[in-house]
């Protein structure tokens, strides 16, 4: 009896350490399982958008500040700075804007003119991705896409703002024969800047085909933009001028390069064509610069001005 007590207890310990081995083993297994790393992460999406409004910090990352989407393909980074052109550039990708390199969930980026700046990356979930930048205590939180499910008409039209700043500027080019005669009609040139309160606008009424660095502006004023309920691509814009009250058209594009302004109060319509197309940064493969002086950054959006009048348009 007292042999088979003694036998039943070295089984009983035999079998705790056998079953405390065995569960080493399996956590060992689920530690040593590997997870996705940071070049699968950033190469599984093709355009990664810049959620400019979920920013955290106050130091900027230039480029990022300017971008509307980042792609990461094999060492090199590329971004759609621009609304013109947007979805159609370098096959949807943009324009090369400089190199990367990735490892242990850090994102180091050499731009082409900004220079340096190096990220901890975190995946927040299965398509978003945060960029810490340590440096200057700012996180970007990226949205992934591919390129044959990323809505490029919903990125154009809801940021036609900048869309309009990115030519130096807009030229009359048709004004109907139908309408009624109103002071606008005189209005030849339309300029959108962009910086300051990104909220500015110039009007000449110089002759048609002069140069735009020859343009007499001759008012200078505060433009905005709203929505109208129910159609994504028609646009109120709203001109602030003081001496005969403010002016609203329904904005629509015709192009990347010409716009169609409707004007109720007259049921005038105009047609403007951009001049001087600015490419906000180089390509890195050519040495052209940026054509303007002010150079554009994506701003925090508030909510945007309520639409200043119904559609008023047949």
């Amino acid at each position: 009896m007292k042999t088979l007590k003694l036998l039943l207890r070295f089984t009983l310990i035999a079998t705790l350490f056998t079953s405390c081995y065995t569960e080493v083993n399996i956590d060992d297994d689920i530690q040593d399982v590997p997870g996705i790393s940071i070049n699968e992460l950033l190469s599984s999406h093709e355009l990664w958008y810049v959620d400019i409004n979920s920013t955290k910090g106050h130091i900027e990352t230039p480029f990022l500040q300017r971008a509307f989407t980042i792609s990461f393909r094999n060492g090199i980074v590329y971004a759609n700075n621009n609304i013109v052109g947007l979805g159609d550039n370098g096959g949807g990708f943009g324009i090369d804007i400089g190199e990367y390199d990735a490892y242990n969930m850090v994102l180091d980026v050499t731009h082409d003119i900004d220079g340096f700046n190096t990220f901890d990356v975190f995946q927040i979930d299965s398509h978003t991705i945060e960029l810490y930048n340590p440096n200057t205590d700012t996180s970007y939180f990226l949205d992934g896409y591919q390129r044959s499910n990323f809505d490029y008409d919903f990125v154009f039209y809801d940021n036609i703002h900048y869309f309009l700043q990115e030519y130096e500027a807009w030229e009359k080019t048709y004004t109907s024969e139908f309408g009624a005669i109103n002071e606008f009609d005189s209005e030849n040139y339309l300029q959108f800047l962009a910086g300051g309160n990104d909220s500015e606008f110039q009007s000449s009424q110089d002759d048609n085909g002069i140069p735009v660095n020859n343009l007499i502006w001759h008012y200078t004023g505060i433009y905005g933009i709203g929505d109208v309920s129910g159609d994504m691509y028609l646009k109120i814009l709203t001109l602030d001028y003081d001496f005969f009250n403010n002016e609203h058209f329904e904005l629509s594009v015709i192009n990347d390069s010409k716009i169609e302004l409707y004007h109720p109060p007259s049921e005038t319509i105009y047609q403007f064509e951009g001049k001087g197309y600015i490419q906000y940064l180089k390509n890195s493969n050519t040495k052209a610069k940026t054509k303007t002086p002010v150079d554009k950054k994506r701003k925090f959006r508030k909510d945007k001005v309520d639409n200043p009048r119904e559609n008023t348009r047949v």
